[in-house]
């Protein structure tokens, strides 16, 4: 798919319009800045060592590469000319290539506004484009508010690893939910 490409306008529960659209190279500065803001804050996501520009720039260029050959998808929320939330939707290999694996990430102050939920239904979408016939997610115990979110759009809990995370001296259980498309 090309990239840059505008699959969606939203507005959010604030009045703020957001485009959901194909990543493209200008968007790198604002990924980096989206992904340091959220190790900053110590958010509930997979990394907690903040990235550099080119370490972000070599995993763009591998994404892009990956949205080309219909490999996966990359969805960039944007508000006011800026990338302020990201999602990954991977196709697995082999004997589990009709299974996706989904991520999302959302800036700070544009969290329950609605874009995520907007994004996980373009993802869902796309899921289906791919041809996919499952797809599944990761995420920390703690984050109730996701789990719920995710629940409501037919995600189903189908795995727990106990203690997977270690996070301020707590281990915390990693969670894995699952849609079938």
């Amino acid at each position: 798919m090309k990239t840059g490409r505008i699959l969606r306008r939203i507005t959010t529960k604030n009045g703020k319009e957001v485009i959901l659209r194909t990543p493209r190279w200008e968007d790198l500065d604002d990924l980096t800045a989206l992904i340091n803001s959220l190790v900053e804050e110590r958010a509930e996501i997979g990394r907690n060592e903040k990235v550099t520009r080119d370490q972000e720039a070599d995993w763009l260029g591998k994404e892009l590469t990956s949205l080309e050959k219909g490999e996966g998808f990359l969805l960039v929320a944007e508000a006011d000319g800026k990338a302020i939330g990201i999602s990954g939707l991977t196709r697995k290999k082999g004997w589990w290539s009709h299974v996706g694996e989904l991520g999302v990430i959302i800036e700070k102050d544009h969290r329950d506004t609605g874009i995520g939920t907007a994004i996980l239904k373009e993802q869902l979408t796309q899921a289906k484009k791919m041809n996919l016939k499952i797809v599944t997610l990761r995420l920390f115990s703690t984050n109730t508010a996701a789990y719920h979110r995710y629940e409501e759009l037919g995600f189903k809990e189908t795995g727990r690893i106990p203690r997977a995370i270690h996070k301020d001296r707590k281990y915390l259980d990693e969670v894995i939910m699952t849609k079938e498309i």
